[in-house]
């Protein structure tokens, strides 16, 4: 059974390299969304196993995309992780905070994407924190 990642990113470019990277692992399906708005009703819909999510959105920010994930009952058991450029301490506390299971720092490598995701997964598994 694969494992479904839903990608959240308004950039359309960086959404595309990521779904490509995500796919070079075979064990993941991958879908993206182009804004909060439309990765609420995405993971609703599809119930993912991980939720990638960018911080920095218009209109709806990665910060209160994960805030109303958390608050629905449909979409409240999916982990989320952060792909960010905003990884010092105290953003990656605070993140964390909010119930984010580790941020994946961007600009990401596009040949390492699915490894850095695979061990989100797997720490999460093993009850592990990721910074």
């Amino acid at each position: 059974m694969p494992t479904k990642i839903l990608y959240v990113d308004d950039e359309d470019d960086i959404r595309e390299i990521a779904q490509i990277s995500l796919e070079l692992e075979p064990q993941f399906e991958v879908r993206s969304s182009a804004s909060g708005s439309r990765a609420l009703v995405d993971a609703a819909e599809w119930q993912p196993d991980l939720v990638l999510l960018d911080v920095m959105m218009p209109g709806m920010d990665g910060p209160e995309t994960l805030r109303q994930l958390a608050a629905s009952a449909r979409t409240a058991a999916i982990p989320v992780a952060f792909v960010t450029a905003r990884t010092q301490t105290h953003e990656v506390v605070r993140y964390r905070a909010m119930g984010a299971i580790g941020v994946i720092a961007k600009p990401f490598d596009p040949m390492v994407l699915a490894k850095d995701v695979k061990r989100l997964l797997q720490e999460r598994g093993s009850g592990r924190q990721l910074l």
